[in-house]
C-alpha cells in the first residue's frame, strides 16, 4: 500500500523575504531542509502578480530539488508557458483573484472550459502530472475526470475554519469523504490543502482515499516556534 504523502508549500517563506526586500529567508534553502526533513514535494504558487514566489524562485527551486517540484498556476497563457520551459513534474492549477488574501475557494470548471482542456493535454504531453484545485463537489469531481486531469485537491478551507471555530463539521467531511470516494472511483488520484493545521489535519488523515496532503501556511508558521524538521515530521506522523 502507498503511503500517504507530504507536499510542503514554502510561499511564505517567500513571503517574509519579500517584506523587506531582502534575500533571506532563502525559498531554496527552504525546500532544501523540507527535503532533507522528509517533505515528499515542495508546493511552491507562481501568482500573476509575483506577491511572494517569482520566476528566479522557480528556476533555481527546479533546478536544484530532487523530489518533485509542485506548481500552482492560474490557467493563463502566460502561466501556460511558464510551466511548458520549467517543466515542473506536478502541476496544479488553481484559481486566481489578484485581490485576495489567499485563495478563497476552488476552480470554476465550466470558465474557459476550452482553454483550460487544452492547458491539460498540452501540460500532460509535456509530462507534468496535472491536478485541479477543486471544492469538494461530485459534479467537479466529474468534469475534473472530463477535462482528462490526472488529479483533483480538494479545497479543505471550509472544514478547517469550521475546525478552528469549534462548530461543527460533520457535514462538510461527509461532503469530502463523498468526493474522495468518487474520484477514487472514476481513477483520479485525490490530494487534499487548504488551511491544514496539526487537529484538522489529523480529523481529515482518518478519511480513506487521500494520497496526499500540501500544507504550508500553518507548517511554516509553526516551524517558527519548533523549527522546520520537527513540524515536517509531526505532519508525516499525523498523516501516515
Amino acid at each position: 500500500m502507498n503511503k500517504t504523502r507530504l507536499g510542503v508549500n514554502i510561499d511564505h517563506v517567500a513571503t517574509v523575504r519579500n517584506a523587506r526586500g531582502e534575500k533571506y529567508p532563502s525559498p531554496l534553502r527552504a525546500a532544501l531542509f523540507a527535503q532533507k526533513s522528509g517533505a515528499d514535494s515542495i508546493t511552491i504558487h507562481l501568482r500573476e502578480d509575483r506577491r511572494h514566489i517569482n520566476d528566479n524562485d522557480l528556476k533555481i527551486i527546479k533546478s536544484k530539488l530532487k523530489i518533485p517540484l509542485n506548481l500552482e498556476i492560474a490557467s493563463t497563457k502566460e502561466m501556460l508557458s511558464i510551466a511548458i520551459k520549467r517543466k515542473p513534474q506536478f502541476i496544479c492549477i488553481v484559481p486566481e483573484k489578484r485581490k485576495e488574501i489567499t485563495t478563497e475557494g476552488g476552480l470554476n470548471l465550466k470558465h474557459k472550459k476550452s482553454f483550460l482542456k487544452k492547458m491539460i493535454h498540452k501540460l500532460k504531453k509535456n509530462k507534468s502530472r496535472v491536478s485541479l484545485f477543486i471544492e469538494p463537489s461530485l459534479k467537479d469531481i466529474k468534469e475534473a475526470k472530463n477535462l482528462d486531469a490526472d488529479c483533483v485537491e480538494i479545497h479543505t478551507g471550509k472544514f478547517c475554519n469550521l475546525i478552528n471555530e469549534n462548530k461543527q463539521y460533520n457535514a462538510e467531511i461527509n461532503r469530502i469523504k463523498k468526493a474522495v470516494d468518487l474520484g477514487n472511483k472514476l481513477g483520479l488520484e485525490v490530494h487534499a490543502g487548504h488551511g491544514l493545521t496539526f487537529k484538522s489535519a489529523k480529523i481529515l488523515s482518518k478519511v480513506s482515499g487521500i494520497k496526499e496532503f500540501n500544507i504550508g501556511h500553518f507548517l511554516i508558521g509553526e516551524s517558527i516556534y519548533i523549527g522546520l524538521k520537527k513540524t515536517i515530521r509531526q505532519f508525516k506522523k499525523i498523516i501516515k
